[in-house]
Parts: C-alpha cells; structure tokens; sequence
C-alpha cells in the first residue's frame, strides 16, 4: 500500500515540474542508450563466440626472413595452402592501411 501512495506523490511531484521531468526522463533515456551501446560492443568484441567452428584451435603463421617476422607474398601462401596437411583450411589477410589514392591508382575509367 505504501509504494502505490509513494508512485502517486512521485507522478504528482513530476506532473507539477514538467521541466524537470523532460530532464530527468532525458537523461534516464541516454544512460539507457549509453548502457544499450556500449553493452553491444564488449559483446561483440569480448563475449561473442568467434565465426568459427572449433575458434580455439586458429592459429597464426608466418614466414622468417632474416630472423624476423615478415609478411608472405601471394605465391607463397598459395603454395603453403596447395601443399597444406596439418590445416582444415587455410586464409590470408594483411593488415596494410591503404589510402583511396593508392586503391585508385592505375584504374583508368573509360566512358564510351
């Protein structure tokens, strides 16, 4: 009985101040927002299960060149994955950041 008399003072209290309760409402909806966003992207960086069947057996492999880590060229990670017996299956990617100028560069457009 005592929370249904407090709800009703609460409701008369924010009826009386309707700047104050577009505020407090505001702020409850961007928190609620702030929560909602940042919740869905340490789930999907942190928690998520990884795309893959079997995540916790990937693995990373490199070429030496002189004693150092190095990236592999096109033709040889297509000889690794021919000649591959150990891997399901293998993939490459590269982390190099390219400007549009350099994805452009050497396209020529040709309007008929």
């Amino acid at each position: 009985m005592t929370f249904i008399r407090d709800a009703r003072l609460g409701i008369r209290l924010l009826w009386r101040q309707p700047g104050f309760t577009v505020v407090a409402l505001l702020t409850l909806a961007l928190g609620v927002a702030a929560n909602t966003a940042i919740f869905t992207v340490v789930y999907a960086t942190l928690l998520a299960p990884l795309p893959y069947e079997h995540g916790d057996r990937i693995v990373m492999v490199w070429s030496r060149v002189q004693n150092n880590r190095n990236g592999s060229a096109a033709g040889t990670y297509e000889e690794w994955k021919r000649r591959a017996r150990s891997f399901e299956g293998l993939a490459a990617w590269t982390g190099r950041q390219v400007s549009l100028a350099e994805l452009f560069r050497g396209l020529h457009y040709h309007f008929g």
